[in-house]
């Protein structure tokens, strides 16, 4: 069974909720724990409660057991107001600004979260909305980081107006609904990321052309928190677990590269520069 959560406080998951609750004529049900909706589909629950999103550590403890991992269905905020479809891990690789536990990351499935890339590129493209909306991974932030299974988020970007958007709704549901029918997925290959911007364009870029899919992706702004320590934890927090990193060359430092370098090396992984 697969988990797909929402806050029935934010417009934009509680719509997408709606959408996959109405294409399957879901009823209530009481298997959920302190939740405000529940519903029970062939292969997933769907669950609404009241808390922000990014306050979800307590997804292993309200959401059955039998649950295999997690998809959160979520606003997503910029400042730049860019709209945008967006896919990406939880975790804080320094302080725990928004939820969940410093120098903390969820355990991330690049599989899930890669083929629900693609199938938002697809629908946006579907819908006629690629040219003014962009479809992308996001670097690693905020929480979750407490569950035991792996998670990941889904996104409508950035303002209320996009939120609230039913064709929105419904492009991003549909994705979720075409993984729940066809969960099926194979990458050519498992990598975490390094370097980009928050919107990790590159890295973007290559999953789509190459088929690689991302578990964490540490943004440019996050490397002064670069060690082997939280390169260890990108990697163990990852199922399954990744053997290239991927690093955005021009956005790094040789003292970064060196680290990295140094790592693959004893870790007996490899390193690809973009």
């Amino acid at each position: 069974m697969i988990g797909i959560a929402f806050s029935v406080k934010d417009p934009a998951g509680k719509g997408i909720a709606d959408f996959i609750k109405n294409y399957y004529s879901l009823e209530k049900s009481d298997e959920c724990k302190n939740a405000v909706e529940c519903y029970v589909g062939k292969n997933f629950y769907l669950v609404g409660f009241r808390e922000d999103v990014i306050y979800f550590e307590f997804l292993d403890e309200r959401i059955p057991e039998n649950t295999k991992e997690y998809i959160i269905l979520s606003r997503h905020s910029s400042t730049k107001g860019i709209k945008s479809y967006t896919v990406h891990h939880t975790g804080n690789f320094g302080e725990a600004l928004y939820g969940g536990r410093k120098r903390a990351l969820a355990v991330a499935n690049p599989i899930t979260a890669h083929k629900l890339l693609k199938l938002l590129r697809n629908n946006c493209i579907d819908a006629g909305k690629d040219a003014e909306y962009e479809v992308s991974y996001e670097a690693t932030h905020h929480g979750p980081t407490e569950n035991d299974k792996p998670l990941c988020f889904i996104e409508i970007g950035s303002t209320l107006s996009e939120w609230k958007d039913p064709v929105n709704h419904k492009i991003v549901g549909q994705a979720v609904i075409e993984l729940l029918e066809d969960p099926k997925h194979v990458c050519r290959e498992i990598a975490i990321g390094i370097g980009g911007g928050h919107y990790p364009r590159k890295h973007t870029a290559l999953a789509i052309q190459e088929n690689i899919c991302y578990g964490h992706i540490m943004a440019k702004y996050a490397l002064s928190y670069l060690n082997d320590e939280m390169l260890s934890l990108m990697t163990e927090r990852c199922m399954p677990k990744p053997r290239t990193i991927i690093v955005e060359k021009k956005g790094t430092r040789r003292e970064h590269r060196e680290t990295i370098e140094k790592y693959v090396e004893v870790e007996n992984m490899i390193v690809r520069y973009i």
